[in-house]
């Protein structure tokens, strides 16, 4: 899944209990050996879940199948 909190984004006009947007890291898609295409997919998801309103189960077996494609050094997704 995708999970998010909310931080201070730099420069953002707006205080941080107010923040106009996300910020996502990437290290765990870069740790798994993701590139520029895998996070173009990851945002497509993205967009369809939170702009689209998609519901997240309709995004979650393409989900698996990039997370299976590209193993955790723990295996820990791939066990859920």
């Amino acid at each position: 899944g995708i999970t998010l909190n909310k931080n201070a984004i730099p420069d953002d006009p707006l205080p941080p209990f107010r923040a106009s947007g996300v910020r996502l890291g990437t290290p765990s898609a870069t740790t798994r050996g993701m590139k520029e295409p895998e996070m173009l997919r990851i945002a497509e998801w993205i967009v369809r879940v939170c702009k689209d309103g998609a519901e997240p189960a309709a995004v979650q077996e393409e989900v698996r199948a990039l997370c299976l494609a590209f193993p955790s050094p723990s295996g820990a997704v791939e066990r859920g």
